[in-house]
């Protein structure tokens, strides 16, 4: 970014009460606990500083890329050259209209459960172990033990790429398995999400989402750092059972592994690096396409991570 260019940046972020900083560590803002540097962050706290940022990102031909709990995300060992827009604790209020809540995008799922069942209200429990901000499992329609997104959001606001404000109505998201209106617009971020729930009893509430939190505790690898569910669950099967089928339980390249736990998680056992992963995942796709006939498709946004002729690069 040319000092031009940098000088107008913060002078955004300075009138807007915005933090920017410089050459801030990927693996640190990441469950994966992977990735090198990014150039710049910038901390939003409201959807109009927000705006002007992306305002000033489309004038200035500069790259973004949005981060909430980084929960999804597999970053390059090389970093980002570009400006990251966090949505996190500065963005993240949650206000109740009757039954519904609107919810800033970068607010926890955990927050959120937690305030549904505060004021008596169902619908949250199955999703609130997911470590994620509300505007990054819309981004992705997340789901867990039967229920999604798409089964609680009414309507959500986002920015179009020139900072431009837009409302969509639930029947308009195109939600659908790991996949919404935003998947296929990445050059848009939502600022808020409305969900409708249903009143109900906080004991029974509160007993429904301990009993979830203990499946997870049971059944997912939750003392190591990774991105959650690695591989989609392909149509007519589920990727941990085929991963599991073929033996592949326990392989590991440099500090990365497919969970010996749960064959559908790949963990960081503690110096994984972001071409660890992408080398076991080829592995893996590669002799579950050979054993059964399906591919598994990565589930993680890729940060940083380059494409070229088929081939996935981490620099």
């Amino acid at each position: 970014m040319n000092l031009m260019n940098l000088t107008k940046l913060e002078n955004i972020c300075q009138a807007y009460h915005m933090q920017l900083a410089k050459n801030i560590s990927l693996a640190q803002h990441t469950t994966f606990r992977i990735g090198g540097n990014a150039a710049f962050w910038i901390e939003i706290c409201s959807a109009k500083g927000l705006g002007e940022i992306l305002k000033f990102c489309h004038e200035s031909q500069t790259d973004y890329f949005v981060i909430g709990r980084g929960s999804n995300i597999l970053a390059s060992d090389q970093g980002y050259p570009g400006l990251i827009l966090h949505l996190g604790n500065e963005f993240s209020g949650i206000q109740q209209q009757d039954n519904s809540l609107i919810c800033e995008s970068g607010a926890m799922l955990t927050n959120i459960a937690k305030f549904a069942m505060q004021h008596a209200l169902t619908g949250m429990e199955a999703l609130s172990g997911i470590p994620g901000t509300i505007g990054g499992a819309l981004f992705m329609n997340a789901g867990a033990y039967g229920s999604e997104m798409k089964d609680i959001v009414t309507q959500c606001r986002y920015l179009d790429k020139s900072g431009m404000e837009h409302t969509l109505d639930a029947q308009d998201l195109d939600l659908a398995y790991r996949h919404s209106f935003f998947t296929e617009h990445d050059h848009t971020i939502i600022t808020s999400v409305t969900i409708r729930l249903t009143p109900g009893n906080p004991e029974e509430i509160a007993a429904q989402t301990a009993d979830y939190a203990q499946r997870r505790k049971t059944k997912q690898p939750l003392n190591y750092p990774s991105a959650g569910s690695t591989f989609k669950r392909p149509q007519g099967s589920y990727a941990s059972k085929l991963i599991d089928d073929c033996g592949l339980k326990g392989y590991s390249v440099g500090g990365a592994q497919i969970s010996e736990k749960h064959a559908g998680f790949v963990i960081n056992t503690g110096n994984a690096s972001c071409r660890n992963v992408l080398a076991l995942c080829r592995h893996v796709q590669q002799i579950v396409s050979e054993k059964t006939g399906y591919f598994l498709e990565l589930e993680p946004v890729f940060l940083g991570i380059r494409e070229l002729d088929g081939e996935i690069a981490c620099s």
